[in-house]
């Protein structure tokens, strides 16, 4: 119990003495600029140019994901294209023409692996801006959602329609 009181009265002192530099973390909905601190407490926001300079990083980083998000659809594609490919080289429906269509894909360890490292990095963004998004502050968090918007505008004209579009007139 007299321990509890020591390292109150300590931390006081402390925060006293650097008052003006000591970090604000609040779990309320905030608009903290100067003296927020975010993750840790080497993300220390000193200035309000330091704030913007977050938000900035922070709008790039959600568009990151969801260019990553991309990158890993094309990815896919890509291998998928190549599998289908291989196998009219083959042309082993020839021989077996009940596989026609049948043959199961598998990727390899290779190309598992890049899938896997593309989904490592969806992940981990994804799991830092969800903790940035729990300090409440309304910058962090307006601006996630801003990123989020413009990252899949900009990327996400590849799922619409997820094939090729015929004109009406073109079949009877």
């Amino acid at each position: 119990m007299d321990m509890g009181s020591s390292s109150s009265n300590s931390t006081s002192s402390s925060s006293m003495s650097n008052s003006s530099s000591s970090c604000s973390v609040s779990m309320l909905w905030n608009w903290e600029t100067v003296n927020a601190c975010f993750i840790s407490t080497q993300w220390h926001i000193r200035t309000v140019g330091a704030y913007a300079g977050t938000i900035v990083a922070l709008f790039f980083l959600v568009i990151l994901v969801e260019l990553v998000r991309r990158l890993a659809r094309e990815y896919d594609r890509k291998i998928i294209r190549d599998f289908n490919a291989r196998m009219q080289e083959n042309d082993s429906t020839d021989k077996f023409p009940g596989l026609a269509g049948k043959v199961p894909f598998r990727p390899t360890v290779m190309q598992q692996l890049i899938r896997s490292l593309f989904y490592f990095v969806q992940f981990g963004a994804g799991y830092m801006l969800m903790l940035l998004a729990m300090y409440y502050n309304g910058g962090i968090i307006f601006t996630i959602w801003i990123g989020a918007f413009a990252g899949f505008f900009l990327t996400s004209w590849d799922t619409l329609g997820n094939g090729e579009v015929l004109s009406k007139d073109c079949c009877c």
